[in-house]
């Protein structure tokens, strides 16, 4: 995985296939390999160039980059495309990393194309606020949770009901968690940049195309919260899937990957918006 000296930091990339460029950015904790299992290949099989990357505070950066804010991870995207010469391109995040492609839409929007804001939110609200307390909570306590408990309390956060009802399919994901299961002191940095102030009113002056999609089951960023920012962007689309949670994008990755790929390509009417 080639690395880069951005920002004052060494950034983990990797750009895979060729064509026109699309940036993911992953949210708290989610190293860029995530999209490599259902993402990358959709994307590359219609044409595009997909760059990924591991965000500040995730390794090889590592936990000890602390103190950092949501301005340095939005401009270490900003740097990645400079330093790659993909821009103007097209940007895609997911929760924390849809907030900092909200913001680089803000800061740089010459280098931004198109935008796709997935399970993001334009404001802190009680209960992530709640959550996000009790996350750096448990990350500074020292505590390793057992690897089976933390498999079960990210399924209950992140996955469907219609997963959870489906008996293989939540065994399987339980194998994930587990063993994917990691120190919550590892992403302590990033923890702390999810609690951001209401930036709706900033949003407003956002003028590149943009695709915003909540999951309907989400119980982290709730489809209320994504509506919101498809509102205060001017002319943005909004979708809503269903039976997805906030992994809606491993749990439904078809109905996600085929909607971003029909607005990337001019296909996506604007549809009603839900009432």
């Amino acid at each position: 995985m080639p690395r880069a000296r951005i920002n004052g930091i060494d950034l983990s990339f990797d750009v895979h296939g060729a064509g026109e460029p699309v940036v993911l950015v992953a949210g708290t904790g989610s190293p860029g390999r995530i999209w490599r299992t259902h993402q990358v290949p959709a994307l590359k099989a219609a044409g595009h160039q997909v760059i990924t990357l591991d965000n500040r505070g995730l390794a090889p950066d590592g936990p000890g980059h602390r103190d950092f804010t949501l301005d340095d991870m939005v401009a270490d995207v900003a740097g990645l495309i400079e330093h790659l010469g993909a821009g103007p391109c097209r940007v895609l995040g997911h929760s924390l990393g849809g907030i900092v492609v909200q913001e680089l839409l803000v800061a740089r929007p010459e280098l931004v194309r198109q935008a796709v804001l997935v399970a993001s939110s334009g404001r802190t609200d009680e209960v992530i606020r709640a959550m996000a307390a009790a996350d750096l909570a448990l990350a500074d306590s020292g505590i390793t949770l057992p690897p089976a408990y933390a498999a079960f309390v990210a399924a209950l956060q992140n996955l469907s009901p219609r997963t959870l009802n489906d008996q293989e399919q939540v065994r399987d994901w339980l194998g994930v968690f587990e063993l994917s299961s990691v120190d919550p002191s590892a992403a302590r940095g990033q923890l702390a940049v999810d609690q951001i102030p209401d930036r709706l009113s900033a949003y407003r002056s956002i003028r590149r195309p943009c695709l915003v999609v909540a999951f309907q089951d989400d119980l982290v960023i709730r489809p209320h919260l994504s509506r919101e920012v498809a509102d205060a962007v001017p002319g943005a689309l909004y979708r809503e899937l269903p039976g997805c949670g906030h992994y809606g994008y491993l749990e439904q990755p078809d109905a996600l990957n085929s909607v971003v790929i029909d607005f990337f390509a001019g296909r996506l009417p604007a549809g009603p918006r839900p009432s």
